[in-house]
């Protein structure tokens, strides 16, 4: 089947447009119409190709903003365990996936992946022609997954997997973003402060052309700084934010902001923690899927986010390449608790190494969201009592030469 992007009319009469695969572009004509769609344009979708010439030419901008949600794939794979447990063969699996999916760019790469697996390629030496949608865990878990033929299963892991990830994450983001809009609206409170509300205090005072205590000329002098330079201030922002971004790109620069989001207080712990936590989850389900342990190992490290602990990884592959423990290296780097080590080591006694990381993640879960959710209690307060002390700062920066004023006049 070839693939045919269409524009037209819905049942409501409102412009649409998308994708359909069909044999030719008059069967394709005939699905879209039982669908409820009049199509107006049918042609067919080629790779890099696009549609026109000339001035005519267009080109579908949209495709560049659309993006694959981790919510997306964990639903995908979902879906495709049900249809690959329920005995569906894989293309029409593949098929009624199409069908269903409302992104528009997941519908193109499944249709592709659809068009090669009917081909005779496996799923997934298909799906790795996507890298930016299927990573090289999931394609790795897929591989097991059918070479072993339990692949169902599998799939049900990965999605176990990712819906995990995808709830860490989501308490992650949900536990600092009101300390983060907090600090958002604070600081443009005071800066509100500075600009507009200070100046016009200022020209009051200047007038009378007395002496202004010390707290006082500090603020005036950075309201002039800030009104007078908001410029060069904005400058050296984006000059130093470019910079690092830069910088970090490096393999030094790498090294050196891993290693600096490690020592944070109170945020290294929880760096730390994070990557312990996707490190023993990502081993775990990959073993459990049949994944070799040297290919495990070779993808966690792309996995854990942080290239100091990444390198603890590969001293553990060398390792286990030579026949020896996974645990030494890791104890050895310093970058692994020893709860984790100490875990490792028994998991690989006992035969147990998959149920051991399991757990290891389950408990390091659990303490990054009481960690989080502590330091956002905190954070709330602390940040009160800041915007309060600022406040009072300047308020007491302006009430003095009034109290002096007014001594004056009397």
């Amino acid at each position: 089947m070839a693939v045919y992007e269409y524009s037209g009319l819905d049942a409501a009469g409102k412009a649409t447009k998308g994708i359909v695969d069909a044999d030719s572009p008059k069967t394709a004509r005939g699905r879209l119409r039982k669908q409820g769609v009049f199509p107006t344009e049918v042609w067919e979708k080629k790779e890099g190709a696009t549609r026109g010439k000339g001035i005519n030419v267009e080109i579908d901008f949209g495709k560049y903003f659309q993006r694959i949600s981790v919510q997306d794939l964990a639903t995908l794979t979902s879906q495709l365990s049900t249809l690959i447990g329920a005995g569906i063969p894989m293309v029409e699996a593949l098929t009624a996936l199409v069908d269903q999916t409302e992104n528009a760019k997941l519908k193109g790469v499944l249709v592709e992946v659809r068009q090669k697996v009917n081909g005779g390629t496996s799923l997934a030496r298909a799906m790795r022609a996507h890298p930016d949608v299927f990573g090289d865990l999931f394609v790795n878990m897929v591989d097991a997954g059918e070479q072993s033929g339990a692949l169902d299963l599998v799939l049900t892991r990965l999605t176990q997997y990712t819906e995990s990830q995808v709830a860490l994450r989501g308490k992650l983001v949900a536990a600092v973003t009101y300390p983060l809009l907090m600090m958002v609206v604070s600081g443009a409170l005071v800066l509100g402060l500075f600009t507009f509300v200070i100046p016009r205090i200022k020209r009051i005072f200047d007038s009378f052309g007395e002496g202004l205590p010390l707290i006082t000329t500090v603020l005036f002098t950075i309201s002039n700084i800030v009104t007078g330079y908001w410029w060069l201030l904005l400058f050296v922002l984006v000059v130093s934010v470019w910079g690092l971004r830069r910088y970090v790109k490096t393999p030094k620069g790498r090294l050196w902001w891993d290693r600096t989001a490690l020592r944070l207080p109170v945020f290294g712990k929880i760096n730390r923690l994070v990557a312990v936590s996707r490190f023993c989850r990502t081993l775990a389900t990959l073993l459990v899927s049949g994944v070799p342990i040297l290919s495990a190992l070779t993808i966690v490290r792309t996995v854990v986010g942080n290239e100091i602990i990444a390198a603890a990884i590969d001293g553990a592959s060398r390792n286990i390449a030579e026949g020896q423990s996974i645990a030494l290296p890791l104890k050895a780097s310093g970058q692994f608790p020893p709860i984790v080590t100490h875990m490792i080591t028994i998991g690989e006694k006992t035969g147990e190494l998959e149920g051991m990381l399991g757990k290891v993640a389950d408990a390091y879960d659990s303490q990054v969201e009481n960690t989080v959710n502590t330091l956002t209690s905190l954070l709330t307060p602390i940040l009160t009592l800041f915007m309060g002390l600022v406040v009072a700062t300047i308020a007491l920066g302006i009430l003095l030469p009034m109290l002096s004023l007014s001594s004056v006049v009397r």
